[in-house]
C-alpha cells in the first residue's frame, strides 16, 4: 500500500516521503479500515509516541496521522461492534501505525459509524479537534451555561470547535488570536474577540474557563484572569501558571465512542461547522505539510478520490 512515512525526527516534515508499506495485519480487536480522509496535525513529529513504541523502543519507519474516515474492509479475532463494509471515523492509537496510508490497522473501539450523509473528509476532520474542546470544556472544565469562556486560537480548528461547543452550552466565550483572525473567529461564534499582538489581554476581565492551544507567556497571564473556583485547561502539557483560587488542568485528548457520535450528531444538524484549512491527495501530502503561507484550520489528506 501507499503511505507517508518519517524516519528522522531532526528533519522534520522535511523527512517525510511517500513509500510503499506492507498492508496491515488485524490483530485482536481490531479492524482493518480502507481510508478515505486522513487528518494531521502538525505538532505530531514532536510527540513522543511518533518515534517509540510504549516501552520506549524507537519504531520508525512510522507512519504518522491519527485521524480517520473510510470503510471497514477485515476484522480481527473477537472483533465486536462493527462490520465489514460499515462507513466509520476515529482516532488510531498514538503508538501505532497511523492514518496517512491507504489502509491502517486500529482498535474497533477507537472508532465510531460515519452517518452516509457526512463527507468523509468532514468525518476525518472531527475526532483531534472535536474530542479536544468537548474534553476540555465539559470533562475536565466541567463547563455549565452561564459561564465565560476564554478561547485562545479560536480561528483554529481546536480553537473554533471549543467556541461552537462553548456557546451551545450556554456559554459567553471571548476568542483570542492574531488580527487577521478576528472575523474568522467571530463567525465561528465567538461573542468577542482579543488580538494579541496589539490588545490588552487582561483588559477581558474574570473569566470562567481558560482553554488554552499556546501555552508560555499567554497561559501566565490567562491564569490570573480565572475566577475563583475556574479553570484552566490546557492542551500544552502542564501549565506554568496555575488560577490563585481555581484549578489547572492538562490532558491528552483520548478517543471515545459515545463522544464522536455527539459529534457527528452536531455536524448532521447544522450545529457544528468545521474548520478545514488545507485539503490534499496522498500523492501530494509531503508539499501540503511544508505550506509556504499560514493555514488556519484543519489539514485533510484525502487518500481516495
Amino acid at each position: 500500500m501507499k503511505a507517508i512515512i518519517v524516519t528522522n525526527q531532526a528533519a522534520g516534515t522535511a523527512g517525510m516521503k511517500l513509500t510503499e508499506r506492507p498492508d496491515p495485519q488485524a490483530a485482536i480487536n481490531d479492524v482493518i479500515v480502507q481510508v478515505h480522509a486522513s487528518g494531521y496535525v502538525p505538532t505530531e513529529l514532536a510527540w513522543p509516541s511518533t518515534w517509540a513504541d510504549r516501552h520506549g523502543r524507537d519504531r520508525t519507519p512510522s507512519i504518522p496521522g491519527h485521524e480517520l474516515a473510510g470503510v471497514v474492509t477485515a476484522l480481527g479475532y473477537g472483533t465486536t461492534g462493527l462490520s465489514v463494509g460499515q462507513r466509520v471515523f476515529g482516532l488510531a492509537d498514538w503508538y501505532r501505525d497511523g492514518t496517512l496510508a491507504e489502509y491502517v490497522a486500529i482498535e474497533a473501539r477507537n472508532l465510531a459509524p460515519l452517518p452516509g450523509d457526512v463527507d468523509f473528509a468532514v468525518g476525518a476532520s472531527l475526532p483531534i479537534s472535536g474530542l479536544t474542546a468537548w474534553q476540555g470544556l465539559f470533562q475536565h472544565g466541567r463547563l455549565q451555561a452561564g459561564q465565560s469562556v476564554l478561547a485562545h486560537g479560536a480561528a483554529g480548528a481546536v480553537g473554533s470547535m471549543v467556541t461552537q461547543l462553548a456557546r451551545e452550552a450556554g456559554a459567553y466565550v471571548i476568542g483570542t488570536g492574531r488580527a487577521a483572525d478576528r472575523q474568522k473567529a467571530l463567525d465561528f461564534g465567538a461573542q468577542e474577540f482579543v488580538d494579541l499582538d496589539n490588545d490588552a489581554l487582561e483588559d477581558v476581565g474574570g473569566v470562567d474557563l481558560v482553554f488554552d492551544v499556546i501555552g508560555g507567556d499567554i497561559q501566565k497571564r490567562s491564569a490570573g484572569l480565572i475566577r475563583a473556583g475556574g479553570t484552566l485547561v490546557s492542551v500544552v502539557g502542564p501549565a506554568g501558571a496555575r488560577p490563585a483560587n481555581g484549578r489547572a488542568v492538562d490532558f491528552v485528548v483520548e478517543s471515545d465512542r459515545a463522544q464522536l457520535n455527539e459529534i457527528v450528531r452536531r455536524v448532521r444538524d447544522g450545529r457544528l461547522r468545521m474548520n478545514i484549512g488545507n485539503v490534499s491527495t496522498l500523492d501530494d501530502a509531503v508539499a501540503a505539510f511544508n505550506p509556504t503561507k499560514r493555514s488556519n484550520g484543519k489539514t485533510v489528506i484525502c487518500i481516495r478520490p
